[in-house]
Order: structure tokens, then sequence, then C-alpha cells
């Protein structure tokens, strides 16, 4: 099942499993807007894409200002992200995911998998 991170994200808090505040975005200016309502000063715009490694081919951008929220938007919202997981024709941005972030020295990511055995019936 593939889901994108924001879905995950919201299954996750329904679970008690804290997750920063965030908001999807179709346009630059939901971006903007899903930035005030969320407050703060700092927030990540997230390309929501079925593949990894979002962040090292510039699907995920560090915003300070609105102004870099609605670049940041603008700049993935329709464009093909190419990852390693992707191949060479990428995957189209539909939307992004504007979340509250803090600033932060170090990151570490978590994944899971699982694997459905099934037996035979006798």
């Amino acid at each position: 099942m593939d889901v994108h991170e924001y879905q995950a994200k919201e299954l996750l808090s329904q679970f008690g499993v804290v997750v920063p505040k965030g908001a999807v975005a179709f346009s630059p200016d939901q971006a903007v807007y899903a930035a005030t309502e969320l407050g703060g000063s700092f927030w990540a715009v997230k390309a929501q894409v079925h593949a990894g490694a979002r962040g090292k081919a510039g699907g995920i951008k560090l915003c300070k200002t609105y102004h870099e929220v609605r670049d940041a938007a603008a700049d993935l919202l329709g464009k093909n992200l190419v990852t390693n997981q992707t191949g060479p024709e990428g995957k189209p941005v539909q939307r992004v995911y504007v979340e509250l972030a803090e600033p932060f020295e170090k990151e570490f990511y978590l994944a899971s998998s699982s694997t459905v055995r099934r037996s035979a019936s006798a």
C-alpha cells in the first residue's frame, strides 16, 4: 500500500503518535495559507510523491518566510521529482505538505515494512 507522508502522519496521530502540525496544499496560495494557519516562523514544504530520497532530490524545502513558502510550492507543484526510486522519468508532484518545522542539527529517518505470509489450505 502506498500512502503519502501526510496520510501516514494523519493515521499515526489517530493512534496517539505525536507528529508535527501540517497541511496539504495543491497550489502556492494554499501553501501560504497553510503556513499562516500553522503559525510559527519556520516551515518545511515537502513534495508528496510515492518515493523516498525526496530531500536529496530537492523535494523538501525549508522556508523562513511566507514568500519562501510560496516560491517552494511553486517550484515543486506540477514538476516531476526524480529520485533514485522513481527512475529517470520521475513522479509528478500534485500536492505538497506544509509542515511546521523546528531548526535541527541532526535528522533521522524511520521506515517500516511488513511481509504477509500466506499458507496453503488443506
